[in-house]
């Protein structure tokens, strides 16, 4: 039998009707969306449902959300007997990724990534920071461009995502700079509608103030591995709170993930959760690998149909 990777998308991924035709046709993962309601003291369910959009964009929405999504489509997995060999997710989908390694429950999860989504969301109140991605230029090109802005226009390395498409975090000063940089090199460069300069040292506040809620959960060990963001290797028990803290404002090495799962004989990648940008980035990284997504009903059946059979 081919090894299972299990990947689970972050922050950006979310859309108005997500998870609705799952809840609506398993019973498991309708409780999920149930246990998300009682335990936030609000229509989280309704939001990720029926919107609006401006809404469900919000971090402090958009976070939950996606891990509700995700956990309650892996619940099916559950019930179909379908395990993972390994399991990672993108960011925020680290959460998702460790309620799979029944590391954590779902109601501590969806709690701690609020708290996680309310300080990301007040880090950067007066709008200084953005994110970009950037595609086309080597690590080592890119590093080279950044080391030209300094100081209080730093902008740092924040994901690398795949071969040629690294996303950069900082000061919006800083990001005018760096996209003169990166065209003269030949590179192109795309803002990011995003909230804040996340996975940046601009993040080292919030993640301190997160640090202190991280230190009060019974973590257990994690019955198959995770795959940490900050260092692309499985998480060991001791390491979780270190682990979270500095993924708030370290670089998510998802290239390296992936990468490290193909080299433990990872074959087949399932992306569960909604949207499709991680199942993009692991066929530009391991070209011959079998990938997946499940964001709603259709595809979860097609794949539940396919990962019978390997």
């Amino acid at each position: 039998m081919k090894k299972i990777a299990f990947v689970f998308p972050g922050q950006g991924s979310q859309y108005v009707g997500m998870g609705k035709e799952v809840a609506d046709n398993y019973s498991d993962a309708r409780e999920i969306f149930m246990k998300a309601d009682q335990v936030l003291e609000r229509r989280l369910s309704e939001l990720c449902f029926n919107g609006p959009e401006e809404s469900l964009t919000d971090t402090r929405n958009a976070q939950p959300g996606i891990l509700t999504v995700s956990v309650a489509l892996l619940q099916v997995f559950k019930e179909e007997g379908i395990k993972p060999d390994f399991v990672a997710g993108h960011s925020l989908g680290e959460y998702s990724a460790l309620v799979a390694a029944e590391v954590l429950d779902f109601a501590t999860a969806i709690k701690l990534v609020q708290k996680r989504a309310e300080l990301m969301a007040g880090s950067d109140p007066e709008g200084k920071g953005g994110m970009a991605a950037v595609l086309g230029l080597s690590r080592e090109s890119l590093s080279a461009c950044l080391a030209e802005i300094q100081g209080e226009e730093k902008v740092e390395a924040a994901n690398f995502n795949c071969p040629g498409q690294i996303v950069i975090s900082g000061a919006k000063s800083g990001l005018v700079k760096a996209q003169e940089l990166v065209t003269a090199q030949g590179g192109k460069f795309i803002p990011l509608a995003v909230s804040g300069p996340f996975h940046s040292s601009y993040m080292k506040r919030a993640a301190d103030d997160f640090q202190a809620h991280l230190t009060n959960i019974p973590w257990r060990e994690p019955v198959v591995p995770v795959i940490a963001n900050i260092t692309a290797r499985p998480y060991l028990r001791e390491q979780i709170v270190e682990n979270l803290y500095r993924q708030v404002f370290g670089p998510v090495l998802w290239e390296d993930t992936i990468a490290y799962l193909a080299q433990n004989g990872v074959e087949v990648f399932v992306e569960i959760g909604p949207g499709k940008v991680l199942t993009g980035l692991i066929k530009k990284t391991i070209k011959d690998a079998l990938v997946l997504n499940c964001a709603d009903l259709a595809s979860l059946k097609k794949a539940l149909e396919i990962l019978k059979e390997v």
